[in-house]
């Protein structure tokens, strides 16, 4: 309905974006795929065979003709091997564009945000098309866009977690800090999640694991996709003020006995 995403200048018509990891199947995944909407998929370079094909390749399971693949430096953790990986997923044809990720701590996933930067700032002057993982740090995100990024993903909570968004506020400050849109990366549990991280203005959302280790990936996955769509509906409606007392849902003027 012309409300589509727009990174780098290429329109996607769904604002959910999901992964390749953790299926039970790479057919369920495929089935997930559909049914979630997206027309962009995250694939750790990392972690596939680029040379591989056939039945039990993750790449001939990707619909490529309505899905465009996000290339990911799932597993890197410093600057040279998310770099090297980059390049490596370019090479191998997949993509110019990557979904950066430099992690600083093992047990959380954490961004290294310091070496995030510079890996942003390397590649985005070698023609990629960088979106990085990042924190919900507003301050973060500015320079992450003055570094080149075409978009910044701060985390709702830990990858993988399903703890929602753990803080909203922020999530709203990196909204009004930066120009290029923000999508909600990490630590999606469920819709309603995926609503919120909407309603606060979010331009999308990426998730994997929410859907793939649901216990029904597909039918999360469309359950995802009506709860991006309607909670980009909700902001775009704009939600009523809080107030800290009630509103009668019917006006009291003329009404008879007062």
């Amino acid at each position: 309905m012309g409300d589509g995403l727009i990174l780098a200048g290429r329109e996607f018509k769904s604002r959910l974006v999901v992964g390749t990891g953790k299926y039970p199947s790479l057919q369920v995944m495929r089935e997930a795929h559909e049914a979630s909407g997206a027309d962009m998929v995250t694939v750790a370079v990392r972690r596939v065979d680029l040379k591989a094909r056939g039945p039990e390749s993750l790449l001939d399971h990707i619909d490529t003709k309505k899905i465009f693949i996000l290339p990911n430096t799932a597993a890197c953790y410093t600057v040279d091997e998310a770099v090297r990986t980059a390049r490596l997923g370019r090479e191998a044809g997949l993509s110019h564009w990557v979904k950066l990720e430099v992690i600083g701590d093992e047990k959380t996933l954490w961004p290294d945000t310091e070496g995030l930067l510079a890996a942003t700032r390397i590649l985005a002057k070698e023609g990629f098309v960088v979106l990085p993982y990042t924190t919900d740090d507003l301050v973060m995100a500015k320079k992450l866009e003055d570094a080149g990024a075409a978009a910044v993903m701060p985390l709702a909570a830990p990858i993988g977690s399903g703890l929602g968004i753990q803080n909203r506020v922020n999530i709203q400050l990196v909204k009004e800090a930066v120009r290029v849109p923000v999508i909600v990366d990490a630590g999606v549990g469920t819709a309603s999640d995926a609503a919120v991280a909407m309603e606060l203005g979010a331009d999308g959302v990426l998730m994997n694991t929410a859907i793939a280790l649901a216990t029904d990936p597909v039918r999360m996955a469309s359950a995802m996709r009506k709860a991006v769509e309607a909670g980009r509906d909700a902001f775009l409606a704009g939600r009523i003020p809080r107030k800290m007392y009630a509103s009668a849902s019917s006006p009291l003027e003329g009404v008879v006995g007062r």
